[in-house]
This record gives structure tokens, sequence and C-alpha cells, in this order.
């Protein structure tokens, strides 16, 4: 199955082009890196990808639908580059929240037996079910992450997007996270994920997109690997950050 496809979209802040003339298609299963300099794109890609955003020309369907119409938010899962830097005020426990992913299921009746069994093998499935009473925004940024990262499993998501959801968070921390997200991966969920250690791209995903602006490169990450793409995207002067594990 396609989960998300991109003809021809182009997108620009009042004059100021974000995303020219991008095609690519996500299937299901895919574990797809989303790079490109700061400034790029990126993010407002996946805005347009998730329906955020509507572009300015070109098409988009998710889960073989215009993305206009696509009614279906609990198949996918966002967490956003703010997810790991505060947990809000609202006095939230990590089951709550996670609980309130089912709603997208369950709807806003009376949860069953089967709704809290899910709920808590989501809290397993990341490793955080020993955090259930605690408050979200007590927890440190990788905890939180885990956090959104169960809520939508609970709501079965089929598509996991992720803004550069390790900012701030701890190496060893980040190394077992994007553990989780391989494993999630290899579990049947299709994953975006926008980062920019370079190196953690090519180790864990089987999809690159290099964009800065255009599309520089779609396709596995060993064809991305002998391409020129990066130079290309990146500029002969521009900085990468590109780590080898």
């Amino acid at each position: 199955m396609t989960v998300v496809h991109l003809e021809h979209v182009t997108f620009a802040y009042g004059e100021q082009p974000a995303v020219r003339d991008v095609s690519l298609t996500v299937e299901d299963g895919d574990f797809l890196g989303l790079i490109g300099p700061n400034g790029s794109g990126k993010t407002t890609l996946l805005h347009l990808m998730l329906g955020l955003h509507s572009p300015d020309s070109g098409s988009i369907e998710l889960f073989g639908q215009p993305v206009a119409a696509f009614d279906e938010g609990e198949r996918i899962g966002y967490v956003s580059q703010q997810a790991t830097s505060g947990g809000g005020s609202m006095p939230v426990t990590v089951r709550e929240a996670v609980t309130m992913g089912r709603f997208a299921r369950a709807g806003h009746g009376r949860l069953t037996d089967e709704d809290r069994a899910i709920v808590d093998d989501a809290l397993e499935t990341v490793g955080i079910d020993e955090l259930a009473g605690r408050q979200v925004n007590q927890l440190s940024g990788g905890q939180r992450q885990r956090a959104y990262i169960a809520r939508a499993l609970a709501s079965e998501a089929d598509l996991l997007a992720l803004d550069e959801p390790t900012v701030g968070v701890d190496a060893e921390s980040r190394d077992a996270f994007y553990q989780l997200l391989e494993s999630l991966n290899e579990s049947g969920i299709t994953i975006i994920l926008i980062e920019h250690d370079i190196g953690v791209v090519t180790n864990r995903a089987n999809r690159i997109a290099c964009i800065n602006t255009e599309l520089y490169h779609h396709g596995d990450t060993e064809s991305f690997v002998e391409s020129d793409a990066l130079t290309e995207a990146y500029g002969a002067t521009g900085q990468v950050v590109h780590h080898h594990h």
C-alpha cells in the first residue's frame, strides 16, 4: 500500500519558496529518513505530507485519499520538534496522556478492558510502564518522547512521523530511542524521520529523501550513500553533522 504520494508539490511562504516541484512516494513499511540543511524545507514537506499545510500546486495523497479529505487522524502519530522541550502545564499523568491516543479509536465513551490492555501494551513496548503514574511535565526529554510514541501506539497508528525527535536528549537515551524506532518499523509501522545526524539516518532508515527546497535524492540508503546528493543539497561549504557509529 502507498502511505504518502506527492506529485509535483510546491509550497511557498509568501514570496519565499519552501518546497519546489517535489514528487515522492512512501510505501507501507518504509523507514524514510528526511534530511537537508537548516531551512531546507524538511519540516514544511512533512507538514504537507500530513495535511497540515495545503500545497500551492501539485497533489498529495495520504493512504490513497486526497490529503485534504483524509479524516482518519488516528492512523498517524506525529511527534513535533517541541515534544522534548516541555510537558505543558496541564497536570496529566503518563498513563492519561497515552490513554488520550486510545480515544481516537474508542470514542469518548467508557474504555473497555481491551482499550486499557492496549494502553498497557503501548507503555510496556516503549519501556515506560514504570512511569505510568508520573506527571508528563516531570519527565526527561527522552522519557517524554517515549510517552508521545506510546500515545501513537495506543491509537494503533500506521504512520509515525517524527521531526528531529531527539533534540536535547542525551546520547544513551538517543541510541535506545532509535533502537525502539527500528523495532517498531520491523513490526510494520511506517516511519518518516527528520534528523540532522546523517549517520543515524543512513544506519537506521531504508529510504532517504534529501531536500533543499528541491528534492536531490529519493531512493534506498545505499544509492544515497553512493550519490552526490549530500554535497549538492548542502553545498560545498555547507556544514553537515555526520557521525559514524
